[in-house]
């Protein structure tokens, strides 16, 4: 009726191998290829602007901004100076201090405590050997994390206007009756 057939239209199917029978079947469809390289944890696309390679070692503490990717070990404090920062620490990288940045991407070792207010992202290879202070936390099967998860409010500053107080408005008080004199008294 219409012009249109009851019949479903067969997928396309497959080259056959030589020895192998065609398929009745119009529903099965071709196999999916299989993958047989590893595959890397994908990372998001954040701007680098440092990069400490494999076989650096930096003694100290370290401020940055923009983007800094370590494959290397850092022993010290590395502390990020704007709310853009982020950090990427690969799977090779280690870093030996405290941690203070607003995002980071971790598949490598931090020991000592981590500070972030944004997200802090861990791969299966992460290890953290300390507190991690956290606002967003994704952590992928695999990850540890050797110390205690805390996670802190936004802060309200940042992102979003803080409302006015509102007017306190005193309860109700009993009114309180004048003293009246009395007319009844005889003098």
């Amino acid at each position: 009726m219409f012009g249109k057939s009851s019949k479903p239209a067969p997928a396309p199917a497959p080259m056959p191998l030589p020895a192998a029978p065609l398929s009745p079947s119009p529903t099965l469809s071709a196999p999916l290829p299989v993958n047989t390289q590893p595959q890397e944890p994908k990372v998001r696309s954040a701007r680098v602007d440092t990069l400490i390679g494999r076989g650096t070692t930096i003694d100290g503490d370290l401020q940055f901004s923009g983007g800094l990717h370590i494959e290397g070990t850092v022993k010290g404090n590395l502390i990020a100076e704007n709310d853009e920062a982020t950090l990427i620490l690969s799977e090779q990288g280690r870093i030996i201090g405290e941690v203070r940045v607003p995002s980071m991407v971790l598949n490598g070792s931090i020991d000592g405590d981590v500070f972030a207010h944004g997200k802090v992202e861990l791969f299966e290879k992460a290890r953290i050997c300390g507190d991690v202070y956290y606002n967003l936390l994704e952590m992928a099967v695999g990850a540890e994390v050797n110390g205690k998860l805390v996670r802190q409010k936004p802060d309200a500053n940042k992102t979003k206007p803080v409302a006015p107080a509102l007017p306190t408005i005193p309860a109700p008080t009993p009114a309180l009756e004048s003293p009246v004199e009395n007319n009844n008294s005889a003098n």
